[in-house]
């Protein structure tokens, strides 16, 4: 068999990262290059209906033992987030013992006293970055898990299952791995998405999310002459973001709160444009949200009549709650997986979202599982192999519990 270690370390050799302003599915060719090797491999075990599809989907069928077992299924996405993701050259830190962990050849160090979680780690070997790169633990760990997972169920053919479904998405970082996703093949009553962070993370809430774009259009005159009649962009731009609470950020927020987040700006005198997300997870605090932005636009509006202020918002993905609680015996058994894995669940919010959010409005209830990384999108991404293992156990274990499942 092959490590589940041995997988990843091959799988975040392959360039993936996502581009938001591509037009095709996928939105950059390595994922398609990856989704490739990845139909060998499953073809090679010996997986059924083994389809790479025009959009970049892959997905495959682990025939079950026990016919009258639910079918299941198992996703992870092939993307990366919008950090640097070539030449990716993990390091092992072997028998962690404490302290800082230098990255690389550089200055880069993984921080005890910024990422106090570290400590959970003593004894753990660790895969890290070199400190120039993000890892692609998110989400390549979960597709080294799900693969591993069905290696050992095909290794252990007496263990009752029911049939597996495999799924990897393309372009789940820039929001768009469930748009085309083949729910016609895909023949799972219920699915998990492999996409969590430290161990034991069981996730059925996560924000209702949308963008907005703020865009600000002044006139542009000589300084010299400007009294009265310029009006800068620039200007009323940070007005607007100065109307907004100062407190609702991430970097001021966890657990259930909510925020909004400017994520990139650019601007001149003559025109200039702010791009925000909104999360929440209340709907009704969501709304609110959106509301406030219009509110704040409004008042900018009156006070420069002679600007033209634009709004546009637009709904990401909602809160998969709502379609999860319905289904509360997918948790449950996810929970005694984890149990039986030695693992203690903890039940967690998302504070973003992932494929399953959507996939759950569609018709496929899909709660997240924990992968054991940390630090995700950046270069102090990191992973636990001690984890990634018990992630395996929790898969295998999961398969086994749900072949037993009547309802």
């Amino acid at each position: 068999m092959t490590s589940v270690v041995d997988r990843f370390l091959h799988y975040v050799s392959f360039h993936t990262r996502s581009d938001a302003d591509s037009t095709s599915c996928p939105s950059t060719p390595g994922q398609r290059v990856l989704g490739q090797a990845l139909a060998r491999e499953l073809s090679d075990l010996g997986l059924r209906d083994v389809t790479l599809d025009e959009n970049g989907y892959l997905t495959a069928l682990l025939p079950g033992n026990v016919s009258e077992a639910p079918a299941i299924g198992l996703i992870a996405h092939m993307d990366t987030a919008d950090y640097e993701a070539r030449n990716v050259q993990p390091q092992i830190v072997e028998n962690y013992q404490g302290g800082d962990v230098c990255l690389g050849k550089g200055d880069e160090v993984l921080s005890l006293r910024q990422f106090r979680f570290l400590k959970n780690y003593l004894g753990h070997d660790l895969i890290t970055t070199d400190g120039t790169t993000l890892l692609g633990a998110d989400d390549k760990a979960g597709i080294a898990e799900i693969i591993t997972c069905v290696e050992t169920l095909l290794a252990n053919p007496d263990m009752p299952r029911g049939d597996l479904w495999i799924g990897f998405t393309p372009d789940e970082e820039i929001g768009r791995g469930a748009d085309r996703f083949p729910l016609d093949r895909f023949k799972a009553r219920w699915a998990y998405t492999v996409d969590g962070g430290e161990q034991g993370e069981l996730e059925f809430e996560n924000f209702n999310a949308a963008s907005a774009t703020v865009r600000f259009i002044g006139n542009n005159v000589h300084p010299g002459s400007a009294k009265n009649t310029m009006i800068n962009s620039q200007t009323l731009a940070a007005q607007f973001h100065t109307f907004l609470p100062a407190d609702e950020t991430p970097e001021c927020t966890e657990g259930y709160e909510g925020f909004f987040h400017l994520t990139h700006s650019s601007g001149t005198v003559e025109e200039t444009t702010l791009h925000y997300i909104i999360r929440d997870f209340d709907e009704a605090g969501f709304a609110a949200r959106k509301a406030l932005l219009e509110d704040r636009v409004t008042e900018l509006r009156r006070r420069y009549r002679d600007a033209r202020i634009e709004l546009t918002i637009t709904d990401s993905y909602r809160n998969m709650r709502s379609q999860v609680e319905p289904h509360l015996h997918i948790i449950e058994l996810a929970r005694q997986a984890m149990v039986e894995s030695d693992v203690q669940p903890k039940v967690t919010p998302i504070r973003g979202g992932t494929d399953g959010a959507r996939l759950s409005f569609m018709g496929l209830p899909c709660p997240n599982l924990f992968t054991g990384g940390h630090n995700f999108h950046g270069k102090h991404e990191f992973i636990s192999i001690q984890v990634m293992e018990k992630a395996v156990q929790t898969l295998v274990n999961l398969v086994r519990l749900t072949a037993d499942w009547r309802g």
